[in-house]
């Protein structure tokens, strides 16, 4: 049995509204003069035959008479759910109430998801600017962080005893053996010496003693790792530059919310430094395991940055909505659960409220995809739920004391 948990509001609310008839006695019992029973406020399973107190609280009895509600004795009808029964409610206790009521519908859905994103820089844009040999640097054309450059542009020159040696092997066989001067040449451009360097050295025939690094793409300079007099070895990585007109946005996104996230799909990217702003992106990346301490999975989305507000490191919400499609959908705020049931209150005419066990799929803003119960049309209550269910509740547990 299951005993009602809003007894006291139930009372509350109909002794507000005031309306004359009492649970468990119908019109015919009163004008005829049945015995009285009476109960405990507190503990409505306490019922008697006679005046006294509650043996559990120790409050007096008080007859069904005193408990003035504002809904009509029916007929015993059957409820689909345990604990719960049909009631009835006059149009006048309803407006007093403020019960509403809404309709099932056949309406589209969108599942809109709502995360936090952080902005970071585009891998697939990153370049690290390396020598190939061991040397020393003589000049720094570039010596500040977040420096813009473009391709083509000078980065630093280097002193090589290697590369010094190199540019006189090919002289000394440039004008007497063809195959060797090509091999020497080739040499000198797998150690980034450019062709334009190559040609000079060529026409001057002196050996340059620096050899200036020009940069392999355009972007800005994210990391600097030498000074000028830095001795360098070969393989070591001197700069990073990175592409910031495209960045990422990183999100942690619950499984819940995982099957309608797709790769491609539309996002929508918002940052307090641009409020009146709204960046579009895509889905670029959905990470392949999850994240045993947040229980999130990662996903990237691909946001252009043309304009370079969007700035690594940034917080912003990503919107991602998908389309379910024209579902079955009831009002978010119709829908009552317990621990074991989901349920609402149908209309089912002249007054009468049902309750019904229904089944959910997917909760939109301020709908649930409805998978059964009910039907499309049906009227069900929207407001004044609980004053509702705990009516039902209790007449539920009373009919059960008194055997019907």
């Amino acid at each position: 049995m299951r005993i009602p948990c809003f007894f006291l509001v139930a009372i509350l609310g109909a002794a507000a509204i005031g309306v004359t008839l009492p649970i468990g006695c119908s019109r015919e019992t009163r004008e005829h003069g049945a015995a009285i029973q009476y109960h405990c406020p507190m503990h409505p399973t306490i019922v008697s035959d006679k005046p006294g107190d509650c043996p559990i609280c120790g409050m007096k009895l008080v007859p069904f008479a005193m408990k003035m509600i504002a809904f009509e004795a029916t007929p015993n009808v059957a409820s689909t759910l345990p604990g719960l029964a049909e009631v009835s409610i006059t149009p006048v206790a309803r407006e007093r109430m403020g019960l509403t009521l809404g309709t099932v519908e056949q309406r589209p859905l969108t599942r809109d998801i709502r995360t936090a994103a952080r902005i970071v820089i585009d891998e697939t844009g990153l370049y690290h600017v390396t020598v190939k040999v061991d040397g020393y640097v003589e000049k720094l054309f570039t010596a500040t962080t977040g420096q813009y450059v473009k391709q083509g542009d000078p980065l630093l020159s280097i002193y090589s005893p290697m590369l010094v040696s190199a540019q006189q092997e090919y002289l000394n066989v440039l004008n007497n053996n063809a195959e060797l001067a090509a091999a020497a040449r080739k040499r000198l451009a797998l150690w980034d010496v450019s062709e334009e360097q190559i040609e000079r050295l060529a026409k001057t025939g002196q050996p340059e003693r620096t050899v200036t690094l020009f940069a392999p793409t355009s972007g800005w300079i994210i990391e600097r790792n030498i000074a000028t007099g830095h001795k360098v070895a070969s393989g070591e990585q001197l700069l990073v530059l990175g592409d910031l007109t495209r960045v990422w946005a990183d999100s942690d996104i619950y499984q819940s919310d995982l099957p309608f996230v797709k790769m491609g799909m539309p996002v929508e990217l918002e940052v307090s430094a641009a409020p009146k702003k709204i960046f579009k992106g895509t889905v670029s990346y959905i990470a392949p395991t999850l994240d045993a301490e947040t229980r999130t999975v990662r996903v990237r989305i691909e946001v252009p940055n043309s304009d370079l507000i969007l700035k690594p490191e940034m917080y912003g919400v990503a919107r991602l909505a998908y389309d379910l499609g024209v579902k079955l959908a009831i009002p978010e705020s119709a829908v009552m659960r317990t621990g074991q049931h989901v349920y609402a209150f149908r209309d089912a005419g002249d007054g009468r409220l049902v309750p019904v066990e229904i089944k959910l799929g997917t909760h939109t803003e301020g709908w649930f995809e409805l998978l059964g119960g009910l039907d499309a049309g049906n009227r069900i209550v929207t407001s004044a739920n609980f004053l509702v269910d705990s009516e039902s509740s209790m007449k539920a547990a009373l009919e059960s004391l008194s055997g019907k």
